[in-house]
């Protein structure tokens, strides 16, 4: 069995940046295990599995260890993937995921904009478990559906964060989140998920979900330039939409090719 596979960067600032997907468009589904061991094989923070039905595009996202909720990045990645490769003109592009329901993707000139739902979250008790867990000082702590949330004080203190793996591993989060205001942008983050496989996310679209909803409230702004201060590094517009945030970014092909089963 031969199944086509791409890999793309979403939210791309240029050459190299933003955080890849792979994307596998099948026909029909396979084995959970095997979906899995396809995302293990690749080893990126996230592979998409899409299938066409019902008119709708169906998505499945992937870490290395564990399928999750919601994912943005190859979510743009493969609305980029069925434009670009597949021919597929039509916006909104109809994504619906089994887990957070309807996820259309508006093509805008050369980026997408994902319709995602906003997250809800709620103030939670800064514990020794979190502080000994990142070496900044966190300033508030937050819960969303998730995820964590750790506000520091300024942008300098999220990019010289340096969290002990095995101790964001034991929190009961799927990923977390450090944040603050940024000196050139709206919201810089980092995102840490090794609880599901992936130390470090470049780039982590819904994660923005929860930052849009925490920054409105602190602000009242509904619409924010954000990026996200990775090694790769990536840009992210957002506007918040009642229980709706629209994301938007650029993305670019880098690799087309084939797996072999």
């Amino acid at each position: 069995m031969r199944l086509p596979v791409h890999i793309a960067d979403a939210f791309v600032e240029g050459p190299f940046s933003g955080n890849p997907a792979a994307v596998c468009v099948l026909t029909e589904w396979l084995p959970d295990d095997l979906l899995q061991a396809i995302a293990a094989q690749h080893n990126l923070s996230e592979t998409a599995f899409i299938v066409h039905q019902d008119a709708q595009y169906v998505i499945r996202w992937f870490t290395p260890g564990a399928e999750v909720d919601l994912c943005g990045h190859a979510t743009l990645a493969s609305a980029h993937i069925l434009h670009t490769e597949f021919n597929i003109t039509n916006s909104p592009i109809p994504f619906y995921s089994p887990r957070s329901g309807a996820l259309p993707v508006s093509i805008i000139g050369d980026a997408y904009q994902l319709d995602f739902p906003a997250d809800r979250i709620q103030s939670i008790d800064i514990t020794e478990a979190m502080r000994s867990s990142i070496s900044s000082p966190i300033l508030e702590a937050w819960q969303g559906k998730s995820d964590y949330l750790f506000v520091v004080e300024n942008e300098q203190a999220v990019r010289e964060a340096n969290p002990n793996m095995q101790q964001l591993a034991a929190l009961p989060a799927r990923g977390i989140i450090i944040t603050a205001g940024g000196d050139s942008v709206d919201i810089v983050s980092r995102f840490f998920g090794p609880q599901v496989g992936v130390p470090e996310d470049p780039v982590t679209g819904s994660a923005h979900t929860t930052l849009a909803v925490y920054w409105h409230q602190q602000t009242g702004k509904t619409k924010f330039h954000a990026r996200q201060l990775s090694q790769r590094g990536g840009a992210l517009s957002i506007e918040l939409h009642g229980d709706r945030v629209w994301l938007s970014g650029r993305a670019h092909t880098y690799l087309r090719g084939e797996i072999e089963l």
